[in-house]
């Protein structure tokens, strides 16, 4: 069995374009772009390249402070570590960066099997403005294919958990889809859908997952 999370927005209530763009005044603009990305209104690959160059010549160092308040939801972490424990893989498939998804399981003091994300580069101490990384073009039913292969697992034994546009592709191909708190072109995708993790937590043990 393989669960498949989002992270901002499901895993985490923080937005960490957001919290980037705190650092240097553009997070009004971010928050606007997430929004037209999220509602399927214009694409998820050219949005995240116009938030990201919003945050040309932001010093590392405070591209750092905004990573360390990325923060997982309440019960998430127990989450994590109720399915590790029961013997599920919990991949982590998100457009965020792989340093704020980090930085919020370390302070929790969880892990996951594997974290696909995306990188902020950085040259001469500062951001660059550009984005890499595999959930850029790339989409998640493509990552969850590699999880599935790698992992050893079936298709048909995994479960999609997120909220936003960009997590359709792997809330279409999964066994079990669920959206948390999904925004309205999401939800037409999910099997179930719940609106706290304690809620996340209980389906999963009716689904015998747990």
């Amino acid at each position: 069995m393989l669960v498949a999370f989002d992270f901002d927005g499901t895993l985490s209530d923080s937005e960490m374009t957001v919290l980037l763009g705190n650092q240097n005044g553009t997070a009004a603009d971010m928050e606007a772009i997430t929004e037209r990305a999220m509602n399927d209104e214009i694409g998820y690959a050219e949005s995240l390249r116009q938030r990201c160059a919003l945050l040309e010549d932001l010093p590392d160092e405070q591209a750092r402070a905004a990573f360390d308040q990325v923060e997982l939801r309440p019960g998430a972490a127990d989450v994590i570590a109720a399915l590790r424990a029961a013997g599920v893989h919990v991949v982590i498939l998100t457009g965020g960066f792989e340093r704020g998804v980090q930085a919020a399981l370390d302070r929790e003091g969880v892990e996951v099997d594997a974290i696909v994300a995306n990188r902020l580069p950085v040259a001469d101490g500062k951001l660059t403005g550009a984005v890499e990384g595999p959930l850029i073009e790339g989409t998640k039913d493509d990552a969850m294919e590699v999880a599935t292969a790698i992992l050893g697992e079936d298709r048909s034994a995994t479960v999609a958990v997120g909220d936003g546009a960009n997590d359709l592709p792997m809330l279409e191909v999964a066994g079990l889809a669920i959206g948390f708190e999904p925004k309205p072109a999401v939800e037409p995708a999910c099997d179930e859908v719940v609106s706290t993790m304690a809620q996340l937590q209980e389906l999963l043990e009716a689904e015998g997952i747990l």
